[in-house]
């Protein structure tokens, strides 16, 4: 059986298209997913516009935040149903032996390889999973809002597992992308004073960010930082694309302040970074997700603690997917979302 699929075929700007995919067979510790809804992410559209810092094993299927239903299952699978409605993580390749897989972070696991770059993602019909990655998604939670459980994940972990936000702190959001919405939600939740900060052709999205009770700012954020007591934020999230919000964060951020990067950037740095020194400043990067953090995001998906509606800028059919990027691209909406039936 074949469908189409959005594939990634060459590092050249744009080269992306719809294509015909066969329907892969499941190995003994995999299931066939029928994929009902894959978010677009800031890193497809870096592999569509060859803008990516990462190696992409081409061709390859996009697609690594996505929800569906069990079709089939491997010979070894136990526990799961076909028909069960399901989220998937995204290391799609780890090894289960290496020490960092065994203490429960293979996320961070070397051989790593995801969904989308390393192996064929969820932008098709189906796609080949394994077990170890599937978490169930209550039954009250429609698709188009539990194929969004991913960003919320990388939001998740960079906020409350990788930084030191604690009720009353000022912190500042750099970069109104999902991902930098979605922080600044958490840290809201945890209880801090959140400002996101963007560009002037960022306040469409910046205003999405007001709904959940955050202060938005075009430009400087200096004003914001120091309004407490003059010395600055107590910390920063970067979660912009863009390696030069580093030197930005290090200028806002107080003395003993922490400076949480969850954002991309392959551009050289081309500044000191003394100032990190002088103000005993703690860096802390953040990077994907682990099984804990997907089961903890998707009860808050489900109680509404969490609410992603206000980020969905709208749902378009699979072989849309080209609008569905520019409009993400042009940042005239937050979040789109793929249905590949």
């Amino acid at each position: 059986m074949k469908s189409a699929a959005v594939v990634n075929f060459s590092s050249t700007p744009h080269s992306v298209e719809l294509r015909e995919f066969s329907r892969p067979e499941p190995g003994p510790d995999d299931v066939i997913l029928a994929v009902e809804a894959v978010g677009v992410c800031g890193s497809d559209l870096h592999q569509w516009t060859g803008s990516h810092s990462w190696t992409v094993n081409y061709p390859v299927v996009l697609g690594h935040e996505f929800g569906g239903r069990i079709a089939a299952l491997g010979a070894s699978v136990k526990g799961w149903s076909e028909g069960d409605r399901v989220v998937s993580e995204t290391a799609a390749v780890i090894d289960v032996n290496s020490p960092l897989s065994r203490a429960g972070l293979y996320n961070l696991d070397p051989t790593r390889r995801g969904f989308g770059y390393g192996v064929d993602g969820a932008m098709t019909r189906f796609v080949r999973v394994p077990v170890r990655c599937l978490h169930r998604v209550p039954d009250d939670l429609p698709m188009e809002l539990a194929a969004l459980t991913e960003p919320c994940c990388v939001a998740y972990n960079a906020v409350i597992n990788n930084a030191r936000v604690r009720p009353g702190d000022r912190v500042i959001v750099l970069g109104p992308g999902p991902i930098g919405i979605l922080c600044a939600a958490v840290a809201r939740l945890a209880g801090a004073e959140v400002a996101l900060v963007g560009l002037e052709r960022d306040r469409g999205r910046l205003n999405v960010a007001k709904v959940y009770g955050c202060e938005v700012i075009v430009g400087d954020a200096m004003a914001w930082a120091q309004a407490r007591d003059g010395l600055g934020a107590d910390g920063v999230i970067d979660a912009a694309g863009a390696s030069a919000a580093l030197k930005t964060a290090i200028e806002l951020v107080r003395p003993s302040g922490w400076i949480t990067k969850v954002g991309w950037g392959p551009q050289p740095l081309g500044f000191s970074l003394d100032p990190l020194v002088q103000k005993n400043i703690t860096l802390q990067g953040s990077f994907s997700h682990n099984w804990p953090v997907w089961e903890r995001v998707l009860a808050m998906l489900a109680s509404q603690q969490l609410n992603v509606r206000p980020i969905l800028g709208g749902v378009w059919a699979l072989e849309s997917w080209h609008e569905a990027f520019e409009k993400m691209h042009a940042g005239e909406i937050v979040k789109a979302v793929l249905k590949p039936v």
